[in-house]
């Protein structure tokens, strides 16, 4: 079978192969995170990188074609599972903090981590951004687990969680901006292209930037009350129909929002922000939120299990992905990068959130060192590659390569580095012990 793993083409038996040892590397390091009390995702990502690219059991070929269909599936259940978990309270209660982390935080974050990726890979701005707009959003796949395992002040929580969560589709947003100015052909651009008719390009970028959220927002809402309406009418009294209508209405969401030029992951993710907050924003009656709330439980609890399933998927075929040539060359200016991404561009980025949140330089500093890269970065990591194989594109395909590896370590380095020192600057920067 590793013999003919090497030389399978995109046909079923190829796919499930492959499916098959995602799974299995999946249970691995499921098994090995639980044991070593050690984050899974960056094992996945290592398993991935062992088995698919140094031991050569997964064809990359086909791994790369999988990876173009499940980072899409799985980031819409992902961004709309997480939408159930961010409650719109404490939203409303560090809406300047959060808003600024989620918009100019992302934005100079990018911008930093693409002039360092462009200086240290010799390459033009526009791939530096391109690849700062991927690595742009924090992982709430990585937050919510360590801060679980690692108490720390609930409004600090709450802020990096709920941040991490809104920022993914903003960060995919973002991206789709980046990719729009590097590939004006691409048909993400084409409204791009029309505002900066009128305009120059930079401020046509922040015009399309600001429209893509809003017009997002808009049918993210008027799909989830449709949504909430719909589960209303029809009376479900099982979770099962509510499992498969909810999700349809997320791909729906995804769907329409694509059609109309929007972001489909960030309505996904508003669909799911308006049904795991029916409470606040419908009138119900005390027996009707009690039903609807324990649909809405089992429901998140089936979105949680398939979001596991994604992540494991994304994870591993990212690592899986990765050409140990290109690793091989570009792993010191890679590292370079990261680190740049993790004690440079995020702690820069994060210091407007001092006057406007009225916070100490302490507080500053915790949150600015606990900004991990995950599931998104990771998801779009492979985008600029495709895109310059679909579209024919060599430099953007020369790019991709580079852009695929650098977000690999920026991931896997951020992830394991911002794990490790929690304890510590938790005990340094807030004073408290570890449990």
């Amino acid at each position: 079978m590793h013999g003919g793993a090497s030389t399978m083409g995109l046909g079923v038996e190829a796919i499930i192969y492959n499916l098959f040892v995602v799974l299995l590397i999946g249970v691995a390091a499921l098994l090995v995170a639980k044991r070593t009390n050690v984050s899974f995702v960056p094992l996945l990502i290592i398993f991935g990188l062992v088995i698919g690219s140094v031991l050569r059991v997964m064809n990359t070929y086909v791994v790369r074609k999988l990876f173009d269909y499940v980072r899409v599936l799985g980031l819409v259940i992902i961004l709309f599972s997480e939408g159930h978990n961010l409650h719109w309270p404490i939203l409303r209660k560090h809406i300047t903090t959060i808003g600024v982390l989620d918009t100019v935080s992302l934005v100079i974050t990018a911008i930093i981590a693409g002039f360092v990726f462009s200086y240290v890979f010799h390459l033009p701005f526009l791939a530096g951004f391109l690849y700062g707009a991927i690595i742009s959003a924090t992982d709430p796949a990585t937050l919510i687990p360590l801060f679980r395992q690692h108490k720390i002040r609930e409004d600090l929580r709450t802020i990096l969680v709920t941040e991490s969560i809104f920022n993914d589709p903003l960060g995919i947003v973002l991206t789709t901006l980046a990719v729009a100015l590097v590939l004006p052909t691409a048909p993400s651009a084409r409204l791009l292209t029309s505002i900066a008719r009128f305009m120059p390009i930079y401020a046509a970028s922040v015009v399309y930037f600001i429209y893509e959220i809003a017009i997002s927002i808009a049918i993210g809402v008027a799909m989830g009350v449709l949504t909430y309406y719909i589960i209303k009418l029809l009376g479900f009294e099982r979770g099962d129909e509510l499992f498969l209508f909810s999700l349809a209405m997320a791909f729906l969401g995804f769907f329409v929002g694509e059609k109309l030029g929007a972001s489909g992951y960030l309505v996904a993710t508003v669909i799911g922000i308006v049904l795991g907050n029916h409470h606040t924003f419908f009138k119900e009656k005390a027996a009707e939120a009690l039903r609807m709330q324990t649909l809405i439980d089992t429901e998140v609890h089936f979105n949680e299990i398939l979001a596991t399933f994604a992540t494991v998927f994304i994870f591993v075929l990212l690592g899986a992905s990765i050409r140990l040539d290109v690793l091989i060359k570009a792993a010191i200016p890679s590292i370079i990068t990261a680190i740049a991404v993790i004690l440079l561009a995020r702690p820069v980025a994060a210091l407007p959130i001092i006057p406007v949140g009225k916070w100490s330089w302490k507080e500053y500093l915790f949150m600015s060192l606990e900004g991990p890269r995950g599931v998104v970065p990771s998801a779009l990591a492979g985008l600029p590659l495709s895109l310059g194989l679909v579209y024919h594109v060599p430099k953007l395909i020369y790019w991709g390569e580079y852009i695929l590896t650098a977000t690999f370590v920026t991931v896997l380095l951020s992830i394991i580095v911002e794990t490790s020192w929690l304890p510590y600057i938790k005990r340094w920067l807030l004073g408290m012990e570890s449990e």
